[in-house]
């Protein structure tokens, strides 16, 4: 896709946002069926994903760990981000994404309660081919940051509510 047909897809889908604001709000949702083994599983637009302990909580690795697939929505959700942003500038920019992040696992299984559950720190980082200039990467760089939801929704942690139904 060239940035005219980026522009000319996306033209009306703004046009309506700009006019009817409430629908640009879309509820997003993603649904789990607990499983046995300590498994639960979730369809993706795709396919059905089977996610399960991570080796190091005694996981054996043929199920997907929760956590790679936090990274991997980062990944993917910048990669497509700057696709689209370096698009619609009209730079040409290929290469890859990586997300990797930092876990003490002593937290999430309870073996130390000062040790943080979750990833205390995440790393994005673009290996590009392309010929713009380091003002036109630093933009391109910029505006993917701004544009990423799942970036933003890290960054700045959303309401979050959990309950039994």
């Amino acid at each position: 896709m060239n940035r005219d047909e980026l522009k000319a897809l996306q033209a009306p889908i703004k046009e309506r946002y700009r006019e009817q604001p409430e629908a640009a709000v879309v509820t997003l949702k993603a649904e789990g069926q607990l499983g046995e083994d300590l498994s639960c599983s979730v369809q993706t637009g795709r396919v059905l994903v089977e996610a399960g302990l991570h080796p190091a909580t005694g996981g054996d690795g043929s199920q997907a760990c929760s956590g790679d697939m936090l990274l991997q929505a980062l990944a993917a959700c910048a990669g497509v981000t700057m696709r689209s942003v370096a698009t619609a500038l009209g730079i040409s920019a290929f290469g890859t994404v990586r997300a990797e992040g930092d876990l003490d696992f002593r937290g999430t299984l309870g073996v130390d309660k000062s040790a943080p559950v979750g990833f205390s720190d995440i790393r994005l980082s673009f290996n590009l081919e392309s010929e713009a200039s380091d003002e036109q990467l630093a933009t391109l760089l910029r505006l993917t940051e701004r544009y990423c939801v799942v970036l933003q929704t890290l960054a700045n942690s959303p309401r979050l509510t959990v309950s039994i139904a």
